[in-house]
Order: C-alpha cells, then sequence, then structure tokens
C-alpha cells in the first residue's frame, strides 16, 4: 500500500492572549449545574449551562463551545444520544466532550467512551478534578493542533486531513472524536509500526496521561466500527498492540 504524506508550512493562528475556553455544562439539577459552573470558572473557564438534550444540541451548535460536560440522565434525549448526535455532525464532531454520571457501572463508562466521548468522570466527585480533567483535555486539543497547515495522509482508502480534522473513506466524511482521530494519525503516519497500548497513550496523551489499557481497546472498537471496510488497515498485532497496514 503507498502512503503520502504532504506537508505546507503555514503557520497555525496563535489564541489570543488572555483566552478563556468555553465550556458548556448540561446538567438538569439547577444545583448541580450552578456547582459546575462555579468550579470552572474559578479555574479560569468561561461557562454557559442548559438543563436538557434539546438545549444542548442548539447550544453547541449556535455557539460552537470549546468543551461539553455532559450528563447522562437528561429529562428529554439520553446523554449518550446527545453525544452520538455531536458527533455524527460535520461542524460538531471534534467539540471535546466529557460525560460527568452518576452511571459508575463499567457497562456505562464502556459506552460513554464507545459514544465519542473524550473521558468520563463519576458522580459525586471533586470539583478539582474535573478542573484537571478538563484542563488536560483542552491540552491534549491544543497539542493536536498543527504547527502546519494542509498536513494530509493518505492510504488504503482513507485520507486524513490534520488541518481540518477531517476523516474521508471512499470519498465520505466519517466523524471522529478527538482522541480517535489522534490514535488514527499516530497509526497512519508510522504506517507498518507496531504500537503498543502504552505507547498509544504516550502518542496521543502524553505519558502522564490518565488512560488504562481497557481504555485504549475501547476506543479502537469505536474507531474501527466508524471506518468501516477500512477497519481492516488497522490490525492487531496478539499480545503486542496495534499498527497500520504496511
Amino acid at each position: 500500500m503507498n502512503m503520502d504524506i504532504r506537508t505546507s508550512h503555514d503557520k497555525k493562528e496563535a489564541r489570543p492572549a488572555g483566552h478563556r475556553s468555553r465550556v458548556l455544562v448540561v446538567e438538569d439539577e439547577e444545583t448541580m449545574r450552578e456547582m459546575i459552573s462555579i468550579g470552572l470558572e474559578r479555574a479560569g473557564h468561561t461557562v454557559s449551562g442548559v438543563g436538557s438534550g434539546e438545549e444542548a444540541l442548539a447550544s453547541v451548535r449556535r455557539e460552537r463551545p470549546d468543551l461539553v460536560v455532559l450528563d447522562l440522565m437528561l429529562p428529554d434525549i439520553d446523554g449518550l444520544e446527545v453525544c452520538r448526535l455531536l458527533r455524527m455532525d460535520r461542524e460538531t464532531a471534534g467539540i471535546p466532550l466529557i460525560i460527568l454520571s452518576a452511571r459508575d457501572e463499567e457497562k456505562d463508562i464502556v459506552a460513554g467512551l464507545e459514544y465519542g466521548a473524550d473521558d468520563y468522570l463519576t458522580k459525586p466527585f471533586s470539583p478539582g478534578i474535573l478542573a484537571a480533567r478538563v484542563r488536560a483535555v483542552l491540552r491534549r486539543r491544543e497539542a493536536g493542533e498543527p504547527a502546519a497547515a494542509g498536513e494530509t495522509i493518505s492510504g488504503g482508502g482513507i485520507v486524513l486531513d490534520r488541518r481540518r480534522r477531517e476523516v474521508l473513506v471512499s470519498g465520505e466524511r466519517v466523524g471522529l472524536t478527538f482522541t480517535e482521530f489522534e490514535i488514527l494519525w499516530l497509526l497512519a503516519s508510522s504506517m507498518g509500526q507496531v504500537f503498543t497500548r502504552s505507547r498509544i497513550v504516550e502518542g496521543v496523551r502524553g505519558a502522564d496521561a490518565e488512560i488504562t489499557v481497557r481504555a485504549v481497546d475501547v476506543r479502537l472498537v469505536g474507531l474501527r466500527r466508524k471506518l468501516g471496510a477500512a477497519a481492516e488497515n488497522i490490525e492487531t498485532v496478539r499480545g503486542v498492540g496495534y499498527r497500520f497496514a504496511d
């Protein structure tokens, strides 16, 4: 398989000094929503809040926040469905999303990650921990923004555009989460090279990331499902890790 990598040298636009990240909190309990908002505002973010899934979808599409904190138990649309709809929409697919929920069973956490959440935090929680998770996700997003615009990789029927953060499979756009895109980019940019799960964590999120081996596997399951037939490019090396087929 031929792999084509192109890089231009245009510099990305820097964020203005003193930029405050915009966070949308989706929580139906008003007291909880206010507590979360106050904690994040004290951490230096600009925060807005809504109490339903419909309001969340409308607000994200209208305001384009830098990150969404999403409860799952909403009065109208289930939080997982909100997550799914955001990931399906080309305009909102790349917005980082953290699920904050009282659902603490493994199946719930796995489902949240598979639906496209970048992190999952269970209630009760520490406001300080939530603020740290928000910082970590935003930091990973900033680190993932390329220094050069127009950088692309193509091979195996897949085209990745890092500037646009877009993935095309057989000419059709596929909506990936931030983390899914970073994993695919990491594997595709070193075709044939085997990455252990720990190397994937280090390459995508940084060596100090809070992510488990199980979480890496969950992300790969979701990524493969979205890629459809092109998922055959991602090979499992039993007992070792993953690679993009050479």
